[in-house]
């Protein structure tokens, strides 16, 4: 159960390549991130990556009718199916060549892909199970060049193929006696986008010079006649000419012979530039231009990059490279609004929304109604340095080389406030105890402090003369700040209340890797590359309390949390374990192995050597400071138990091919006889056209014309409450958690204890002896439906009566079932009960129950902030409510005395003229 972490999401990283999609209901927009997919939930305001990946990076996604199914296609033409309900991988399949793109058909029955010059529609998969989901159904060759996008009628009867030879196809998707096949000019550049008119068969296709031309039909959707096959109608054409040439030349004695052609059968359609003859009774669907217009008015000539369009609001969304989008009603071509938002691309739009990406990997969503944004997030454009968990586990804190500082919020995997202070890249972060504050280490040599209530740089703490600080670390107290300089070999002490510089500690002979203070003592540990670990003693005028001797230089160091004992890494790939009240060695383990390190494809020697100078440069305790995970130059994190020195289990971070370093060997296909084919780029290098990296560049030449990032881990971290732990590697920040309820992990078994002895202990009301035997079984689901079983009143005599082995199972699965639970009362119920009972035996052990309170804690700060702002939104209801019914009163009271004043003036009026009526009576 402890090594049960499973893939959970995935931060940092919103788009890299390939097209969006919407869901069906329109509140998520599912974007391809690398070899994954992410679904953005707009209306909840949350994140999931989902689990399934492909081998190399997505290049274009589609999504069934029903939301329930996608087809992630990468690179290579590699297709996986994945369910959207089950997040499971339902079919592999390959297509042997790049795909463009990919679309399902309105019905749900077909979708069709476009490869090189070539559209293939298939099956789609169905309910039923299936060898084979992917049967191919008919091949549509037509265009001349490479295809870029396809776009289908509303009732599935045919659909469009756009062509970088600058002409849009017409497809039908059964066989049409008056349409096999159409084709549109009219462009001059690259088809971007084609589309139907709703309910219709006119077409607007959109190219890249910024041109609109709208085709109009002399037929309708119901107009459409099925007709013999293909092969049978070339048949019956060729018969037909036979017996008119037989009746011109029926004097004669030679008899002509028609064979039949070969390469159109039943399921090819081959297009010409000739159009179909039609069938007799059947006129042949043909198309006009009604108008043509033109994007780019002004003269200047503006790229048009994607397009997207709404068939039932009738709005044509295009994106252009100069980051402006415009949205026109179609077909009169009206502008609505036009807007800049620095080199977006429009990629996707439904009723109400637009998705835009940006070259930074930047994530736009856009209402066009309220012109305002709905969704807005953006990772680090370089790469992820460091990271840091707040105490309370709820939020993580990243740095990266683009000097921006981000904080996420686990729970909903979005970023909430990036600070932009830092003028070079952040080499680390940390927070301090109170969880409000975070600290950062930079290359522009500053430590900037930010507070988290009013989101501000509060505290700038510099050197005397410039450094670059590599490293940092805070005290338990929040007190006092230290950065280690890489070019100066000092160690730099501030105070974060007045941000003074206390101190400078020299003593180190090289660069200082590392930082970390003791939790529980004023002792701080530095590790360098001089191959020395100097402990030094904050109390005691910051002198060096003990010096650790290293085989290797130092490259991360770490405290365990009881603070009793301390882990380095070094070069030479081990990692040693130290007393760091005695400064003695109590083990080690070798570690280089265990990397597996991949060839890059520009290196000249082989994996298992360059592996010989591969080594560990992070490393993270466990909650519980049984086991610590160990990652660096690989794609491998490793999770060692320290108190056997073994390997538990390795988790592989990425499978994307993409990256460089991901496999042992080379690709033979792409070894020639002048060698890789990676290494020859034309252009570059010595006048062979090889171009080699400098040794010691990590992160490979970003101005050629090709550059694949390398896999690595920068940083780890375990989360306090003991769930989770995250990543920070070239793919994005990856947090892996335990899933319980895939787990079956029981405890103290025998043959007594099954689902049926449980459910008959609490028919006889014996709660406590049922609640023992469900986690001796520990299936998760049977534990909560015993426990909501139990009566309110009857929650503390339970809790008294439970062994003390079973209360810490009891309150794990507590704190861990609150934070999804809506039972808020009855579980805190629990949780308050424990910890009154049995609270003075829980803090004698409470290094091992300490991650289980942080949990209970993170899920208590969770409800708290969600009833909060529930109570805030009611209250400004209700005195909205309020102070509306008021006015309504006062305008009632108003119309009242109004009423009441105007009848008196007509009693007065009438009692006037009855006056009047008297005085002329009398008269």
């Amino acid at each position: 159960m402890k090594f049960a972490y499973k893939f959970s999401n995935l931060l940092g990283a919103f788009y890299r390549h390939g097209n969006l999609c919407f869901s069906k209901d329109g509140n998520s927009a599912i974007s391809p991130v690398g070899n994954r997919i992410s679904v953005f939930d707009l209306k909840n305001n949350k994140s999931e990556t989902l689990p399934a990946s492909t081998t190399k990076n997505i290049s274009c996604l589609g999504i069934s009718p029903d939301g329930n199914l996608a087809i992630l296609i990468d690179e290579d033409g590699a297709a996986i199916l994945v369910s959207l309900v089950t997040r499971a991988v339902l079919h592999h399949h390959h297509f042997h060549s790049p795909v463009h793109s990919v679309s399902f058909s309105p019905d749900g029955r077909k979708f069709v892909i476009t490869k090189e010059n070539v559209a293939l529609m298939y099956h789609a998969p169905g309910r039923n199970r299936e060898f084979n989901a992917f049967a191919l159904d008919k091949s549509y060759y037509g265009p001349f060049d490479e295809t870029t996008c396809i776009d289908w009628t509303d009732d599935s009867k045919c659909f469009a193929v756009g062509s970088k030879d600058m002409t849009t196809w017409i497809f039908g998707a059964e066989r049409w006696a008056n349409l096999i096949y159409y084709s549109l000019g009219g462009h001059k550049d690259i088809i971007v986008g084609c589309f139907f008119e709703n309910d219709s068969l006119d077409m607007y296709t959109v190219s890249q010079e910024g041109t609109l031309c709208v085709w109009e039909s002399d037929t309708e959707l119901e107009g459409l006649r099925k007709g013999p096959k293909y092969s049978e109608r070339k048949k019956m054409e060729e018969e037909k000419k036979k017996r008119e040439e037989g009746e011109s030349n029926e004097d004669d004695d030679v008899e002509d012979i028609v064979g039949e052609d070969g390469e159109t059968r039943g399921d090819v359609i081959k297009g010409s530039a000739d159009t179909p003859k039609q069938v007799e009774g059947i006129k042949n669907v043909r198309y006009s231009q009604r108008s043509k217009h033109y994007f780019n008015k002004a003269g200047d000539f503006n790229k048009l990059t994607a397009a997207a369009f709404h068939k039932k609001t009738h709005i044509l969304v295009t994106g252009f490279a100069s980051g402006a989008f415009h949205l026109h009603e179609l077909p009169e071509f009206d502008l609505i609004h036009s807007l800049r938002a620095q080199q977006y691309a429009v990629l996707c739009c439904n009723a109400l929304f637009l998705s835009c990406v940006k070259g930074l990997g930047q994530l736009l969503v856009w209402e066009w109604q309220s012109e305002s944004y709905v969704f807005k997030q953006q990772g680090h454009f370089n790469n992820m340095n460091s990271l840091a968990y707040s105490p309370d586990g709820q939020y993580l804190v990243t740095g990266g080389d683009d000097g921006k500082v981000k904080v996420w919020n686990t729970n909903s995997g979005l970023c909430f406030v990036t600070f932009t202070e830092h003028s070079s890249g952040v080499t680390n972060v940390a927070f301090t105890s109170s969880g409000f504050v975070v600290v950062s280490a930079s290359l522009d040599g500053t430590v900037r402090a930010f507070d988290l209530h009013r989101y501000r740089n509060f505290r700038t703490m510099t050197s005397p003369r410039p450094a670059q600080f590599s490293s940092l670390a805070v005290d338990s107290s929040g007190e006092l700040v230290c950065a280690g300089s890489q070019d100066s070999f000092e160690i730099f002490l501030w105070s974060m209340q007045t941000g003074r510089l206390l101190e400078v500690l020299s003593g180190h002979e090289g660069p200082v890797s590392n930082l970390c203070f003791s939790p529980v003592q004023s002792v701080l540990a530095s590790v360098s590359w001089d191959k020395t670990v100097r402990l030094w003693d904050m109390l005691d005028s910051w002198q060096t309390k003990e010096t650790l001797r290293l085989t290797s230089d130092g490259l991360a160091v770490t405290y365990r949390p009881d603070g009793q004992e301390l882990a380095v890494a070094s070069l030479d790939g081990e990692i040693t374990f130290w007393t760091p009240q005695t400064g003695g060695q109590t083990g080690s383990i070798a570690g280089r192995h265990d990397l597996q390190m991949g060839r890059k494809e520009t290196e000249k020697i082989t994996a298992k050597q360059s592996a010989k100078g591969k080594s560990f440069t992070s490393l993270c305790y466990s909650a519980d400071g049984e086991s610590i995970l160990a990652g660096g130059q690989s794609k491998f994190v490793c999770i060692y138990n320290i108190k056997e020195h073994v390997l538990m289990k390795k988790f592989e971070i990425s499978c994307n091919l993409s990256l460089d370093a991901m496999e042992e060997f080379l690709d033979r296909r792409k070894m020639t006889e002048f060698g890789s084919l990676s290494l020859v780029d034309e252009g570059t290098g010595d006048g062979d056209g090889v171009e080699l990296s400098l040794p010691g560049v990590k992160r490979g030449d970003m101005s050629s014309r090709r550059f694949i990032p390398e896999i690595r881990v920068s940083s780890l971290c375990f989360s306090p409450t003991g769930r989770s732990w995250a990543a920070a590697s070239t793919e994005g920040l990856l947090i892996y958690s335990l899933d319980a309820s895939l787990v079956f992990d029981p405890y103290d078994l025998d043959m007594d204890v099954t689902p049926a002895s449980i459910r008959q202990q609490m028919k006889k009301k014996e709660w406590a002896s049922a609640i023992l035997l469900s986690f001796r079984l520990n299936e998760m689901p049977l534990i909560r439906e015993v426990l909501e079983a139990v009566p309110y009143d009857q929650i503390t005599v339970v809790c008294s009566s439970l062994p003390d082995v079973y209360v810490d199972k009891l309150l794990n699965f507590v704190a861990s079932t609150l934070e999804k639970s809506n039972h808020l009362q009855f579980y805190l119920s629990w949780a308050q009960c424990l910890l009154t009972l049995h609270g003075q035996k829980l803090k004698n052990r409470s290094g091992a129950v300490l991650p289980t309170v942080q949990q209970l804690l993170k899920s208590i700060q969770r409800h708290s902030d969600d009833l909060s702002k529930l109570c805030d939104w009611n209250i400004y209801n209700i005195r909205y409510a309020a102070a509306l019914s008021k006015q309504r009163g006062m305008k009632r009271t108003a119309a009242e005395s109004l009423s009441d004043e105007e009848e008196e003036e007509e009693e007065e009026v009438e009692m006037d003229s009855g006056g009047d009526e008297e005085n002329i009576y009398n008269e």
